[in-house]
C-alpha cells in the first residue's frame, strides 16, 4: 500500500504532461524516387500520413509545371468537412484511391495521363492543432512519350572540300530522345575521322567533303518508349566539273549558231537561183533607148590615120523622122 501514492503521483504527472502538451505532429510520406507512366495510362501518386484526424482535417492535392516554384502550384482536388472537391483542368481525371481519406491514405489516381501532366504534385495535410511539422510531400511525375517523327535538314557548303551539317530533331519525346545517324547503301562510307556526331543535339558534322559523301543518310530518334526516323539525300558537287560543262555548253551553242547561219545562207542562195531573169516589156524604157523622134544613133569612130577621136554630130545635125505611131484622136 505504501507504493500506491507513488503510482498516483506518476499518473497525475503524466496526465498533466499530456494535457499541457501541444497537438501531435503531422507526418506525410511520399516516394523518394520519381514516378513515370506511359501516355494514355493511369498513374497512382502514393501519399500517406499519420495524425489524429479531427473535425478540422483537410487534404489538398496540387500541381506545378516543371521548372516553376511550388508557390505557383494549381489545385487539383481538396477534401474538407467530409466532402471531396475536384477542381482545375484535371478534375475529370483525378480521384482519391480512398475516399474519404481519413485512414491515413491520401493516394491520388490520375487517368489517361498526357504529356502536359508531367511535373511536380504536392500532397498536403492540415489537421489543426497538429501544426508542428511540415505536412507536405512532393512527387515528380514524368509522362513517357515515344519520339515523334523527326525532321532532317542540311546546311553548309555541299561542294568538294567543303563542310556540311546534318540536323535531326523530334518535337515530342519523353524522356528526351537520343539521335543516331547512319548512311544507307553499299557505296564506300566516309572515313570516321571526317564524321562527328552528337547524339544529344542530333547533329552530324561532315568535313572535307568528296563525291563519295553523296548518298542517303538516315537519322533514328530513340527513347525507352520507341523510335522514329527520317531520311535526307546529300549531293556533293564538284565546281571544276561545272566549269568544264559550262565551257562545253558554250562551244555547242556557238556551233549551233554557226550551223543555223550557214543553213540560212544556203537557203537564201538557193532561192535566189530559182528567181526568173528580168525581161523588158514593150512599155519599159531602157536607159540607152533614144527619145521618140530621133532616128540616128551617135557613135564614136576612131580615125587611124589622124590618131584622134571624131566628135559625134551635134544635136542640130541629127535627122528627125516622123513618128510612125498612130495618132489617137
Amino acid at each position: 500500500m505504501a507504493g500506491l501514492p507513488g503510482l498516483l503521483l506518476c499518473a497525475a504527472l503524466l496526465g498533466f504532461v499530456c494535457l499541457g502538451a501541444p497537438g501531435l505532429a503531422v507526418e506525410v510520406k511520399v516516394p523518394v524516387e520519381p514516378l513515370s507512366t506511359p501516355a494514355g495510362k493511369s498513374a497512382e501518386l502514393t501519399c500517406s500520413y499519420s495524425t489524429s484526424v479531427g473535425d478540422n482535417f483537410a487534404l489538398e492535392w496540387s500541381f506545378v509545371q516543371p521548372g516553376k516554384p511550388v508557390s505557383e502550384a494549381h489545385p487539383i482536388l481538396y477534401f474538407t468537412n467530409g466532402h471531396l472537391y475536384p477542381t482545375g483542368s484535371k478534375a475529370k481525371r483525378a480521384s482519391l484511391l480512398q475516399n474519404p481519406p481519413t485512414r491515413g491514405v491520401a493516394t491520388l489516381k490520375l487517368t489517361d495521363v498526357q504529356p502536359s501532366d508531367t511535373g511536380t504534385y504536392l500532397c498536403q495535410v492540415n489537421n489543426p492543432p497538429d501544426f508542428y511539422t511540415n505536412g507536405l510531400g512532393l512527387i515528380n511525375l514524368t509522362v513517357l512519350v515515344p519520339p515523334s517523327s523527326p525532321s532532317c535538314s542540311a546546311s553548309g557548303q555541299t561542294s568538294v572540300g567543303g563542310s556540311a551539317a546534318l540536323k535531326c530533331s523530334s518535337s515530342q519525346g519523353a524522356p528526351r530522345p537520343v539521335y543516331n545517324w547512319v548512311r544507307l547503301g553499299s557505296s564506300p562510307a566516309p572515313s570516321p575521322g571526317s564524321m562527328m556526331q552528337d547524339e544529344v543535339s542530333g547533329q552530324l558534322i561532315l568535313t572535307n567533303l568528296s563525291l563519295t559523301y553523296s548518298g542517303t543518310y538516315r537519322c533514328v530518334a530513340t527513347n525507352q518508349m520507341g523510335s522514329a526516323s527520317c531520311e535526307l539525300t546529300l549531293s556533293v558537287t564538284d565546281p571544276s566539273k561545272g566549269r568544264v560543262a559550262g565551257a562545253l555548253i558554250g562551244v555547242l551553242l556557238v556551233v549551233l549558231l554557226l550551223s543555223v547561219a550557214a543553213f540560212c545562207l544556203l537557203r537564201f542562195q538557193k532561192e535566189r537561183r530559182k528567181r526568173p531573169k528580168e525581161t523588158y516589156g514593150g512599155s519599159d524604157i531602157r536607159e540607152d533607148a533614144l527619145a521618140p523622134g530621133i532616128s540616128g544613133q551617135t557613135s564614136v569612130r576612131a580615125d587611124s590615120s589622124k590618131g584622134f577621136l571624131e566628135r559625134p554630130p551635134s544635136a542640130g545635125s541629127a535627122t528627125t523622122t516622123k513618128s510612125k505611131l498612130p495618132m489617137l484622136v
